[in-house]
């Protein structure tokens, strides 16, 4: 009786083993299948490219973000500092025309003021940016979209004379200053004091000076007349 025993356990045991065999040799098949980890890294590190999808925050929107301040407020300010930003970002672009195409007597002074007012026009473009995004609003940024907005006299393509040029830069500044008096006093009246500070002590203050160094190019003298 024990004989026959002996050959099931026999038999049993060398199923059992061969079914650990068969596992073993599956998880060995799989392993192989599956990538070492630096092949993966290495995998992910190849970019995704010509990816697409939907908005996920519309321009028009405002996202509410724990500052104080309810959407209707948000909302007023995004759209006036929106108008701010666009004309903003165009004059800041109208220097630097101004500064490649600048020609004359005085070409070194104000090739050099151009170009000092426009970094200073860029670093406001960013500081008008940031308090939009800071309301939960979305900042103008493309080119096409600013030209769309602006309230900014498109200049030609051509090179204008310096007289020319320094008083679309003028016109381009008070208007700036105009709008801004009036969106200021409006963000005070409905409580937006971060707003009303931003334009008052950045944009107000930056356009008044350079209103003052550029105007002072334009004394009454021959120098500066533009031809009839």
């Amino acid at each position: 009786m024990a004989a026959p025993n002996v050959r099931t356990a026999a038999v049993t045991f060398t199923g059992n083993t061969h079914m650990a065999r068969s596992s073993k040799s599956d998880s060995a098949r799989g392993r192989a299948s599956q990538p070492a980890s630096g092949a993966s890294s290495r995998q992910t590190a190849s970019p995704i490219l010509n990816q697409r999808g939907k908005e996920i925050q519309r321009f028009e929107d405002i996202v509410r973000l724990p500052v104080g301040l309810d959407e209707k407020t948000c909302r007023k300010s995004v759209g006036a500092l929106n108008q701010v930003l666009a004309d903003t970002m165009t004059l800041r672009d109208l220097y630097k025309k101004h500064h490649w195409q600048v020609a004359g007597h005085t070409f070194y002074s104000l090739h050099l003021l151009f170009d000092k007012h426009y970094e200073e026009q860029a670093e406001l473009v960013d500081t008008i940016a940031e308090r939009i995004q800071i309301l939960g609003g979305l900042a103008v940024a493309m080119a096409a979209d600013v030209a769309e907005m602006t309230q900014i006299e498109r200049p030609p393509r051509g090179r204008e004379e310096v007289p020319v040029q320094i008083s679309r830069i003028l016109e381009a500044h008070e208007q700036i200053i105009k709008f801004c008096h009036t969106a200021a006093r409006k963000a005070d009246d409905i409580g937006d004091d971060g707003t009303n500070d931003l334009l008052v002590s950045d944009v107000i203050r930056l356009n008044e000076m350079q209103v003052w160094f550029v105007a002072e190019h334009l004394v009454p003298e021959s120098l500066v007349r533009a031809s009839e």
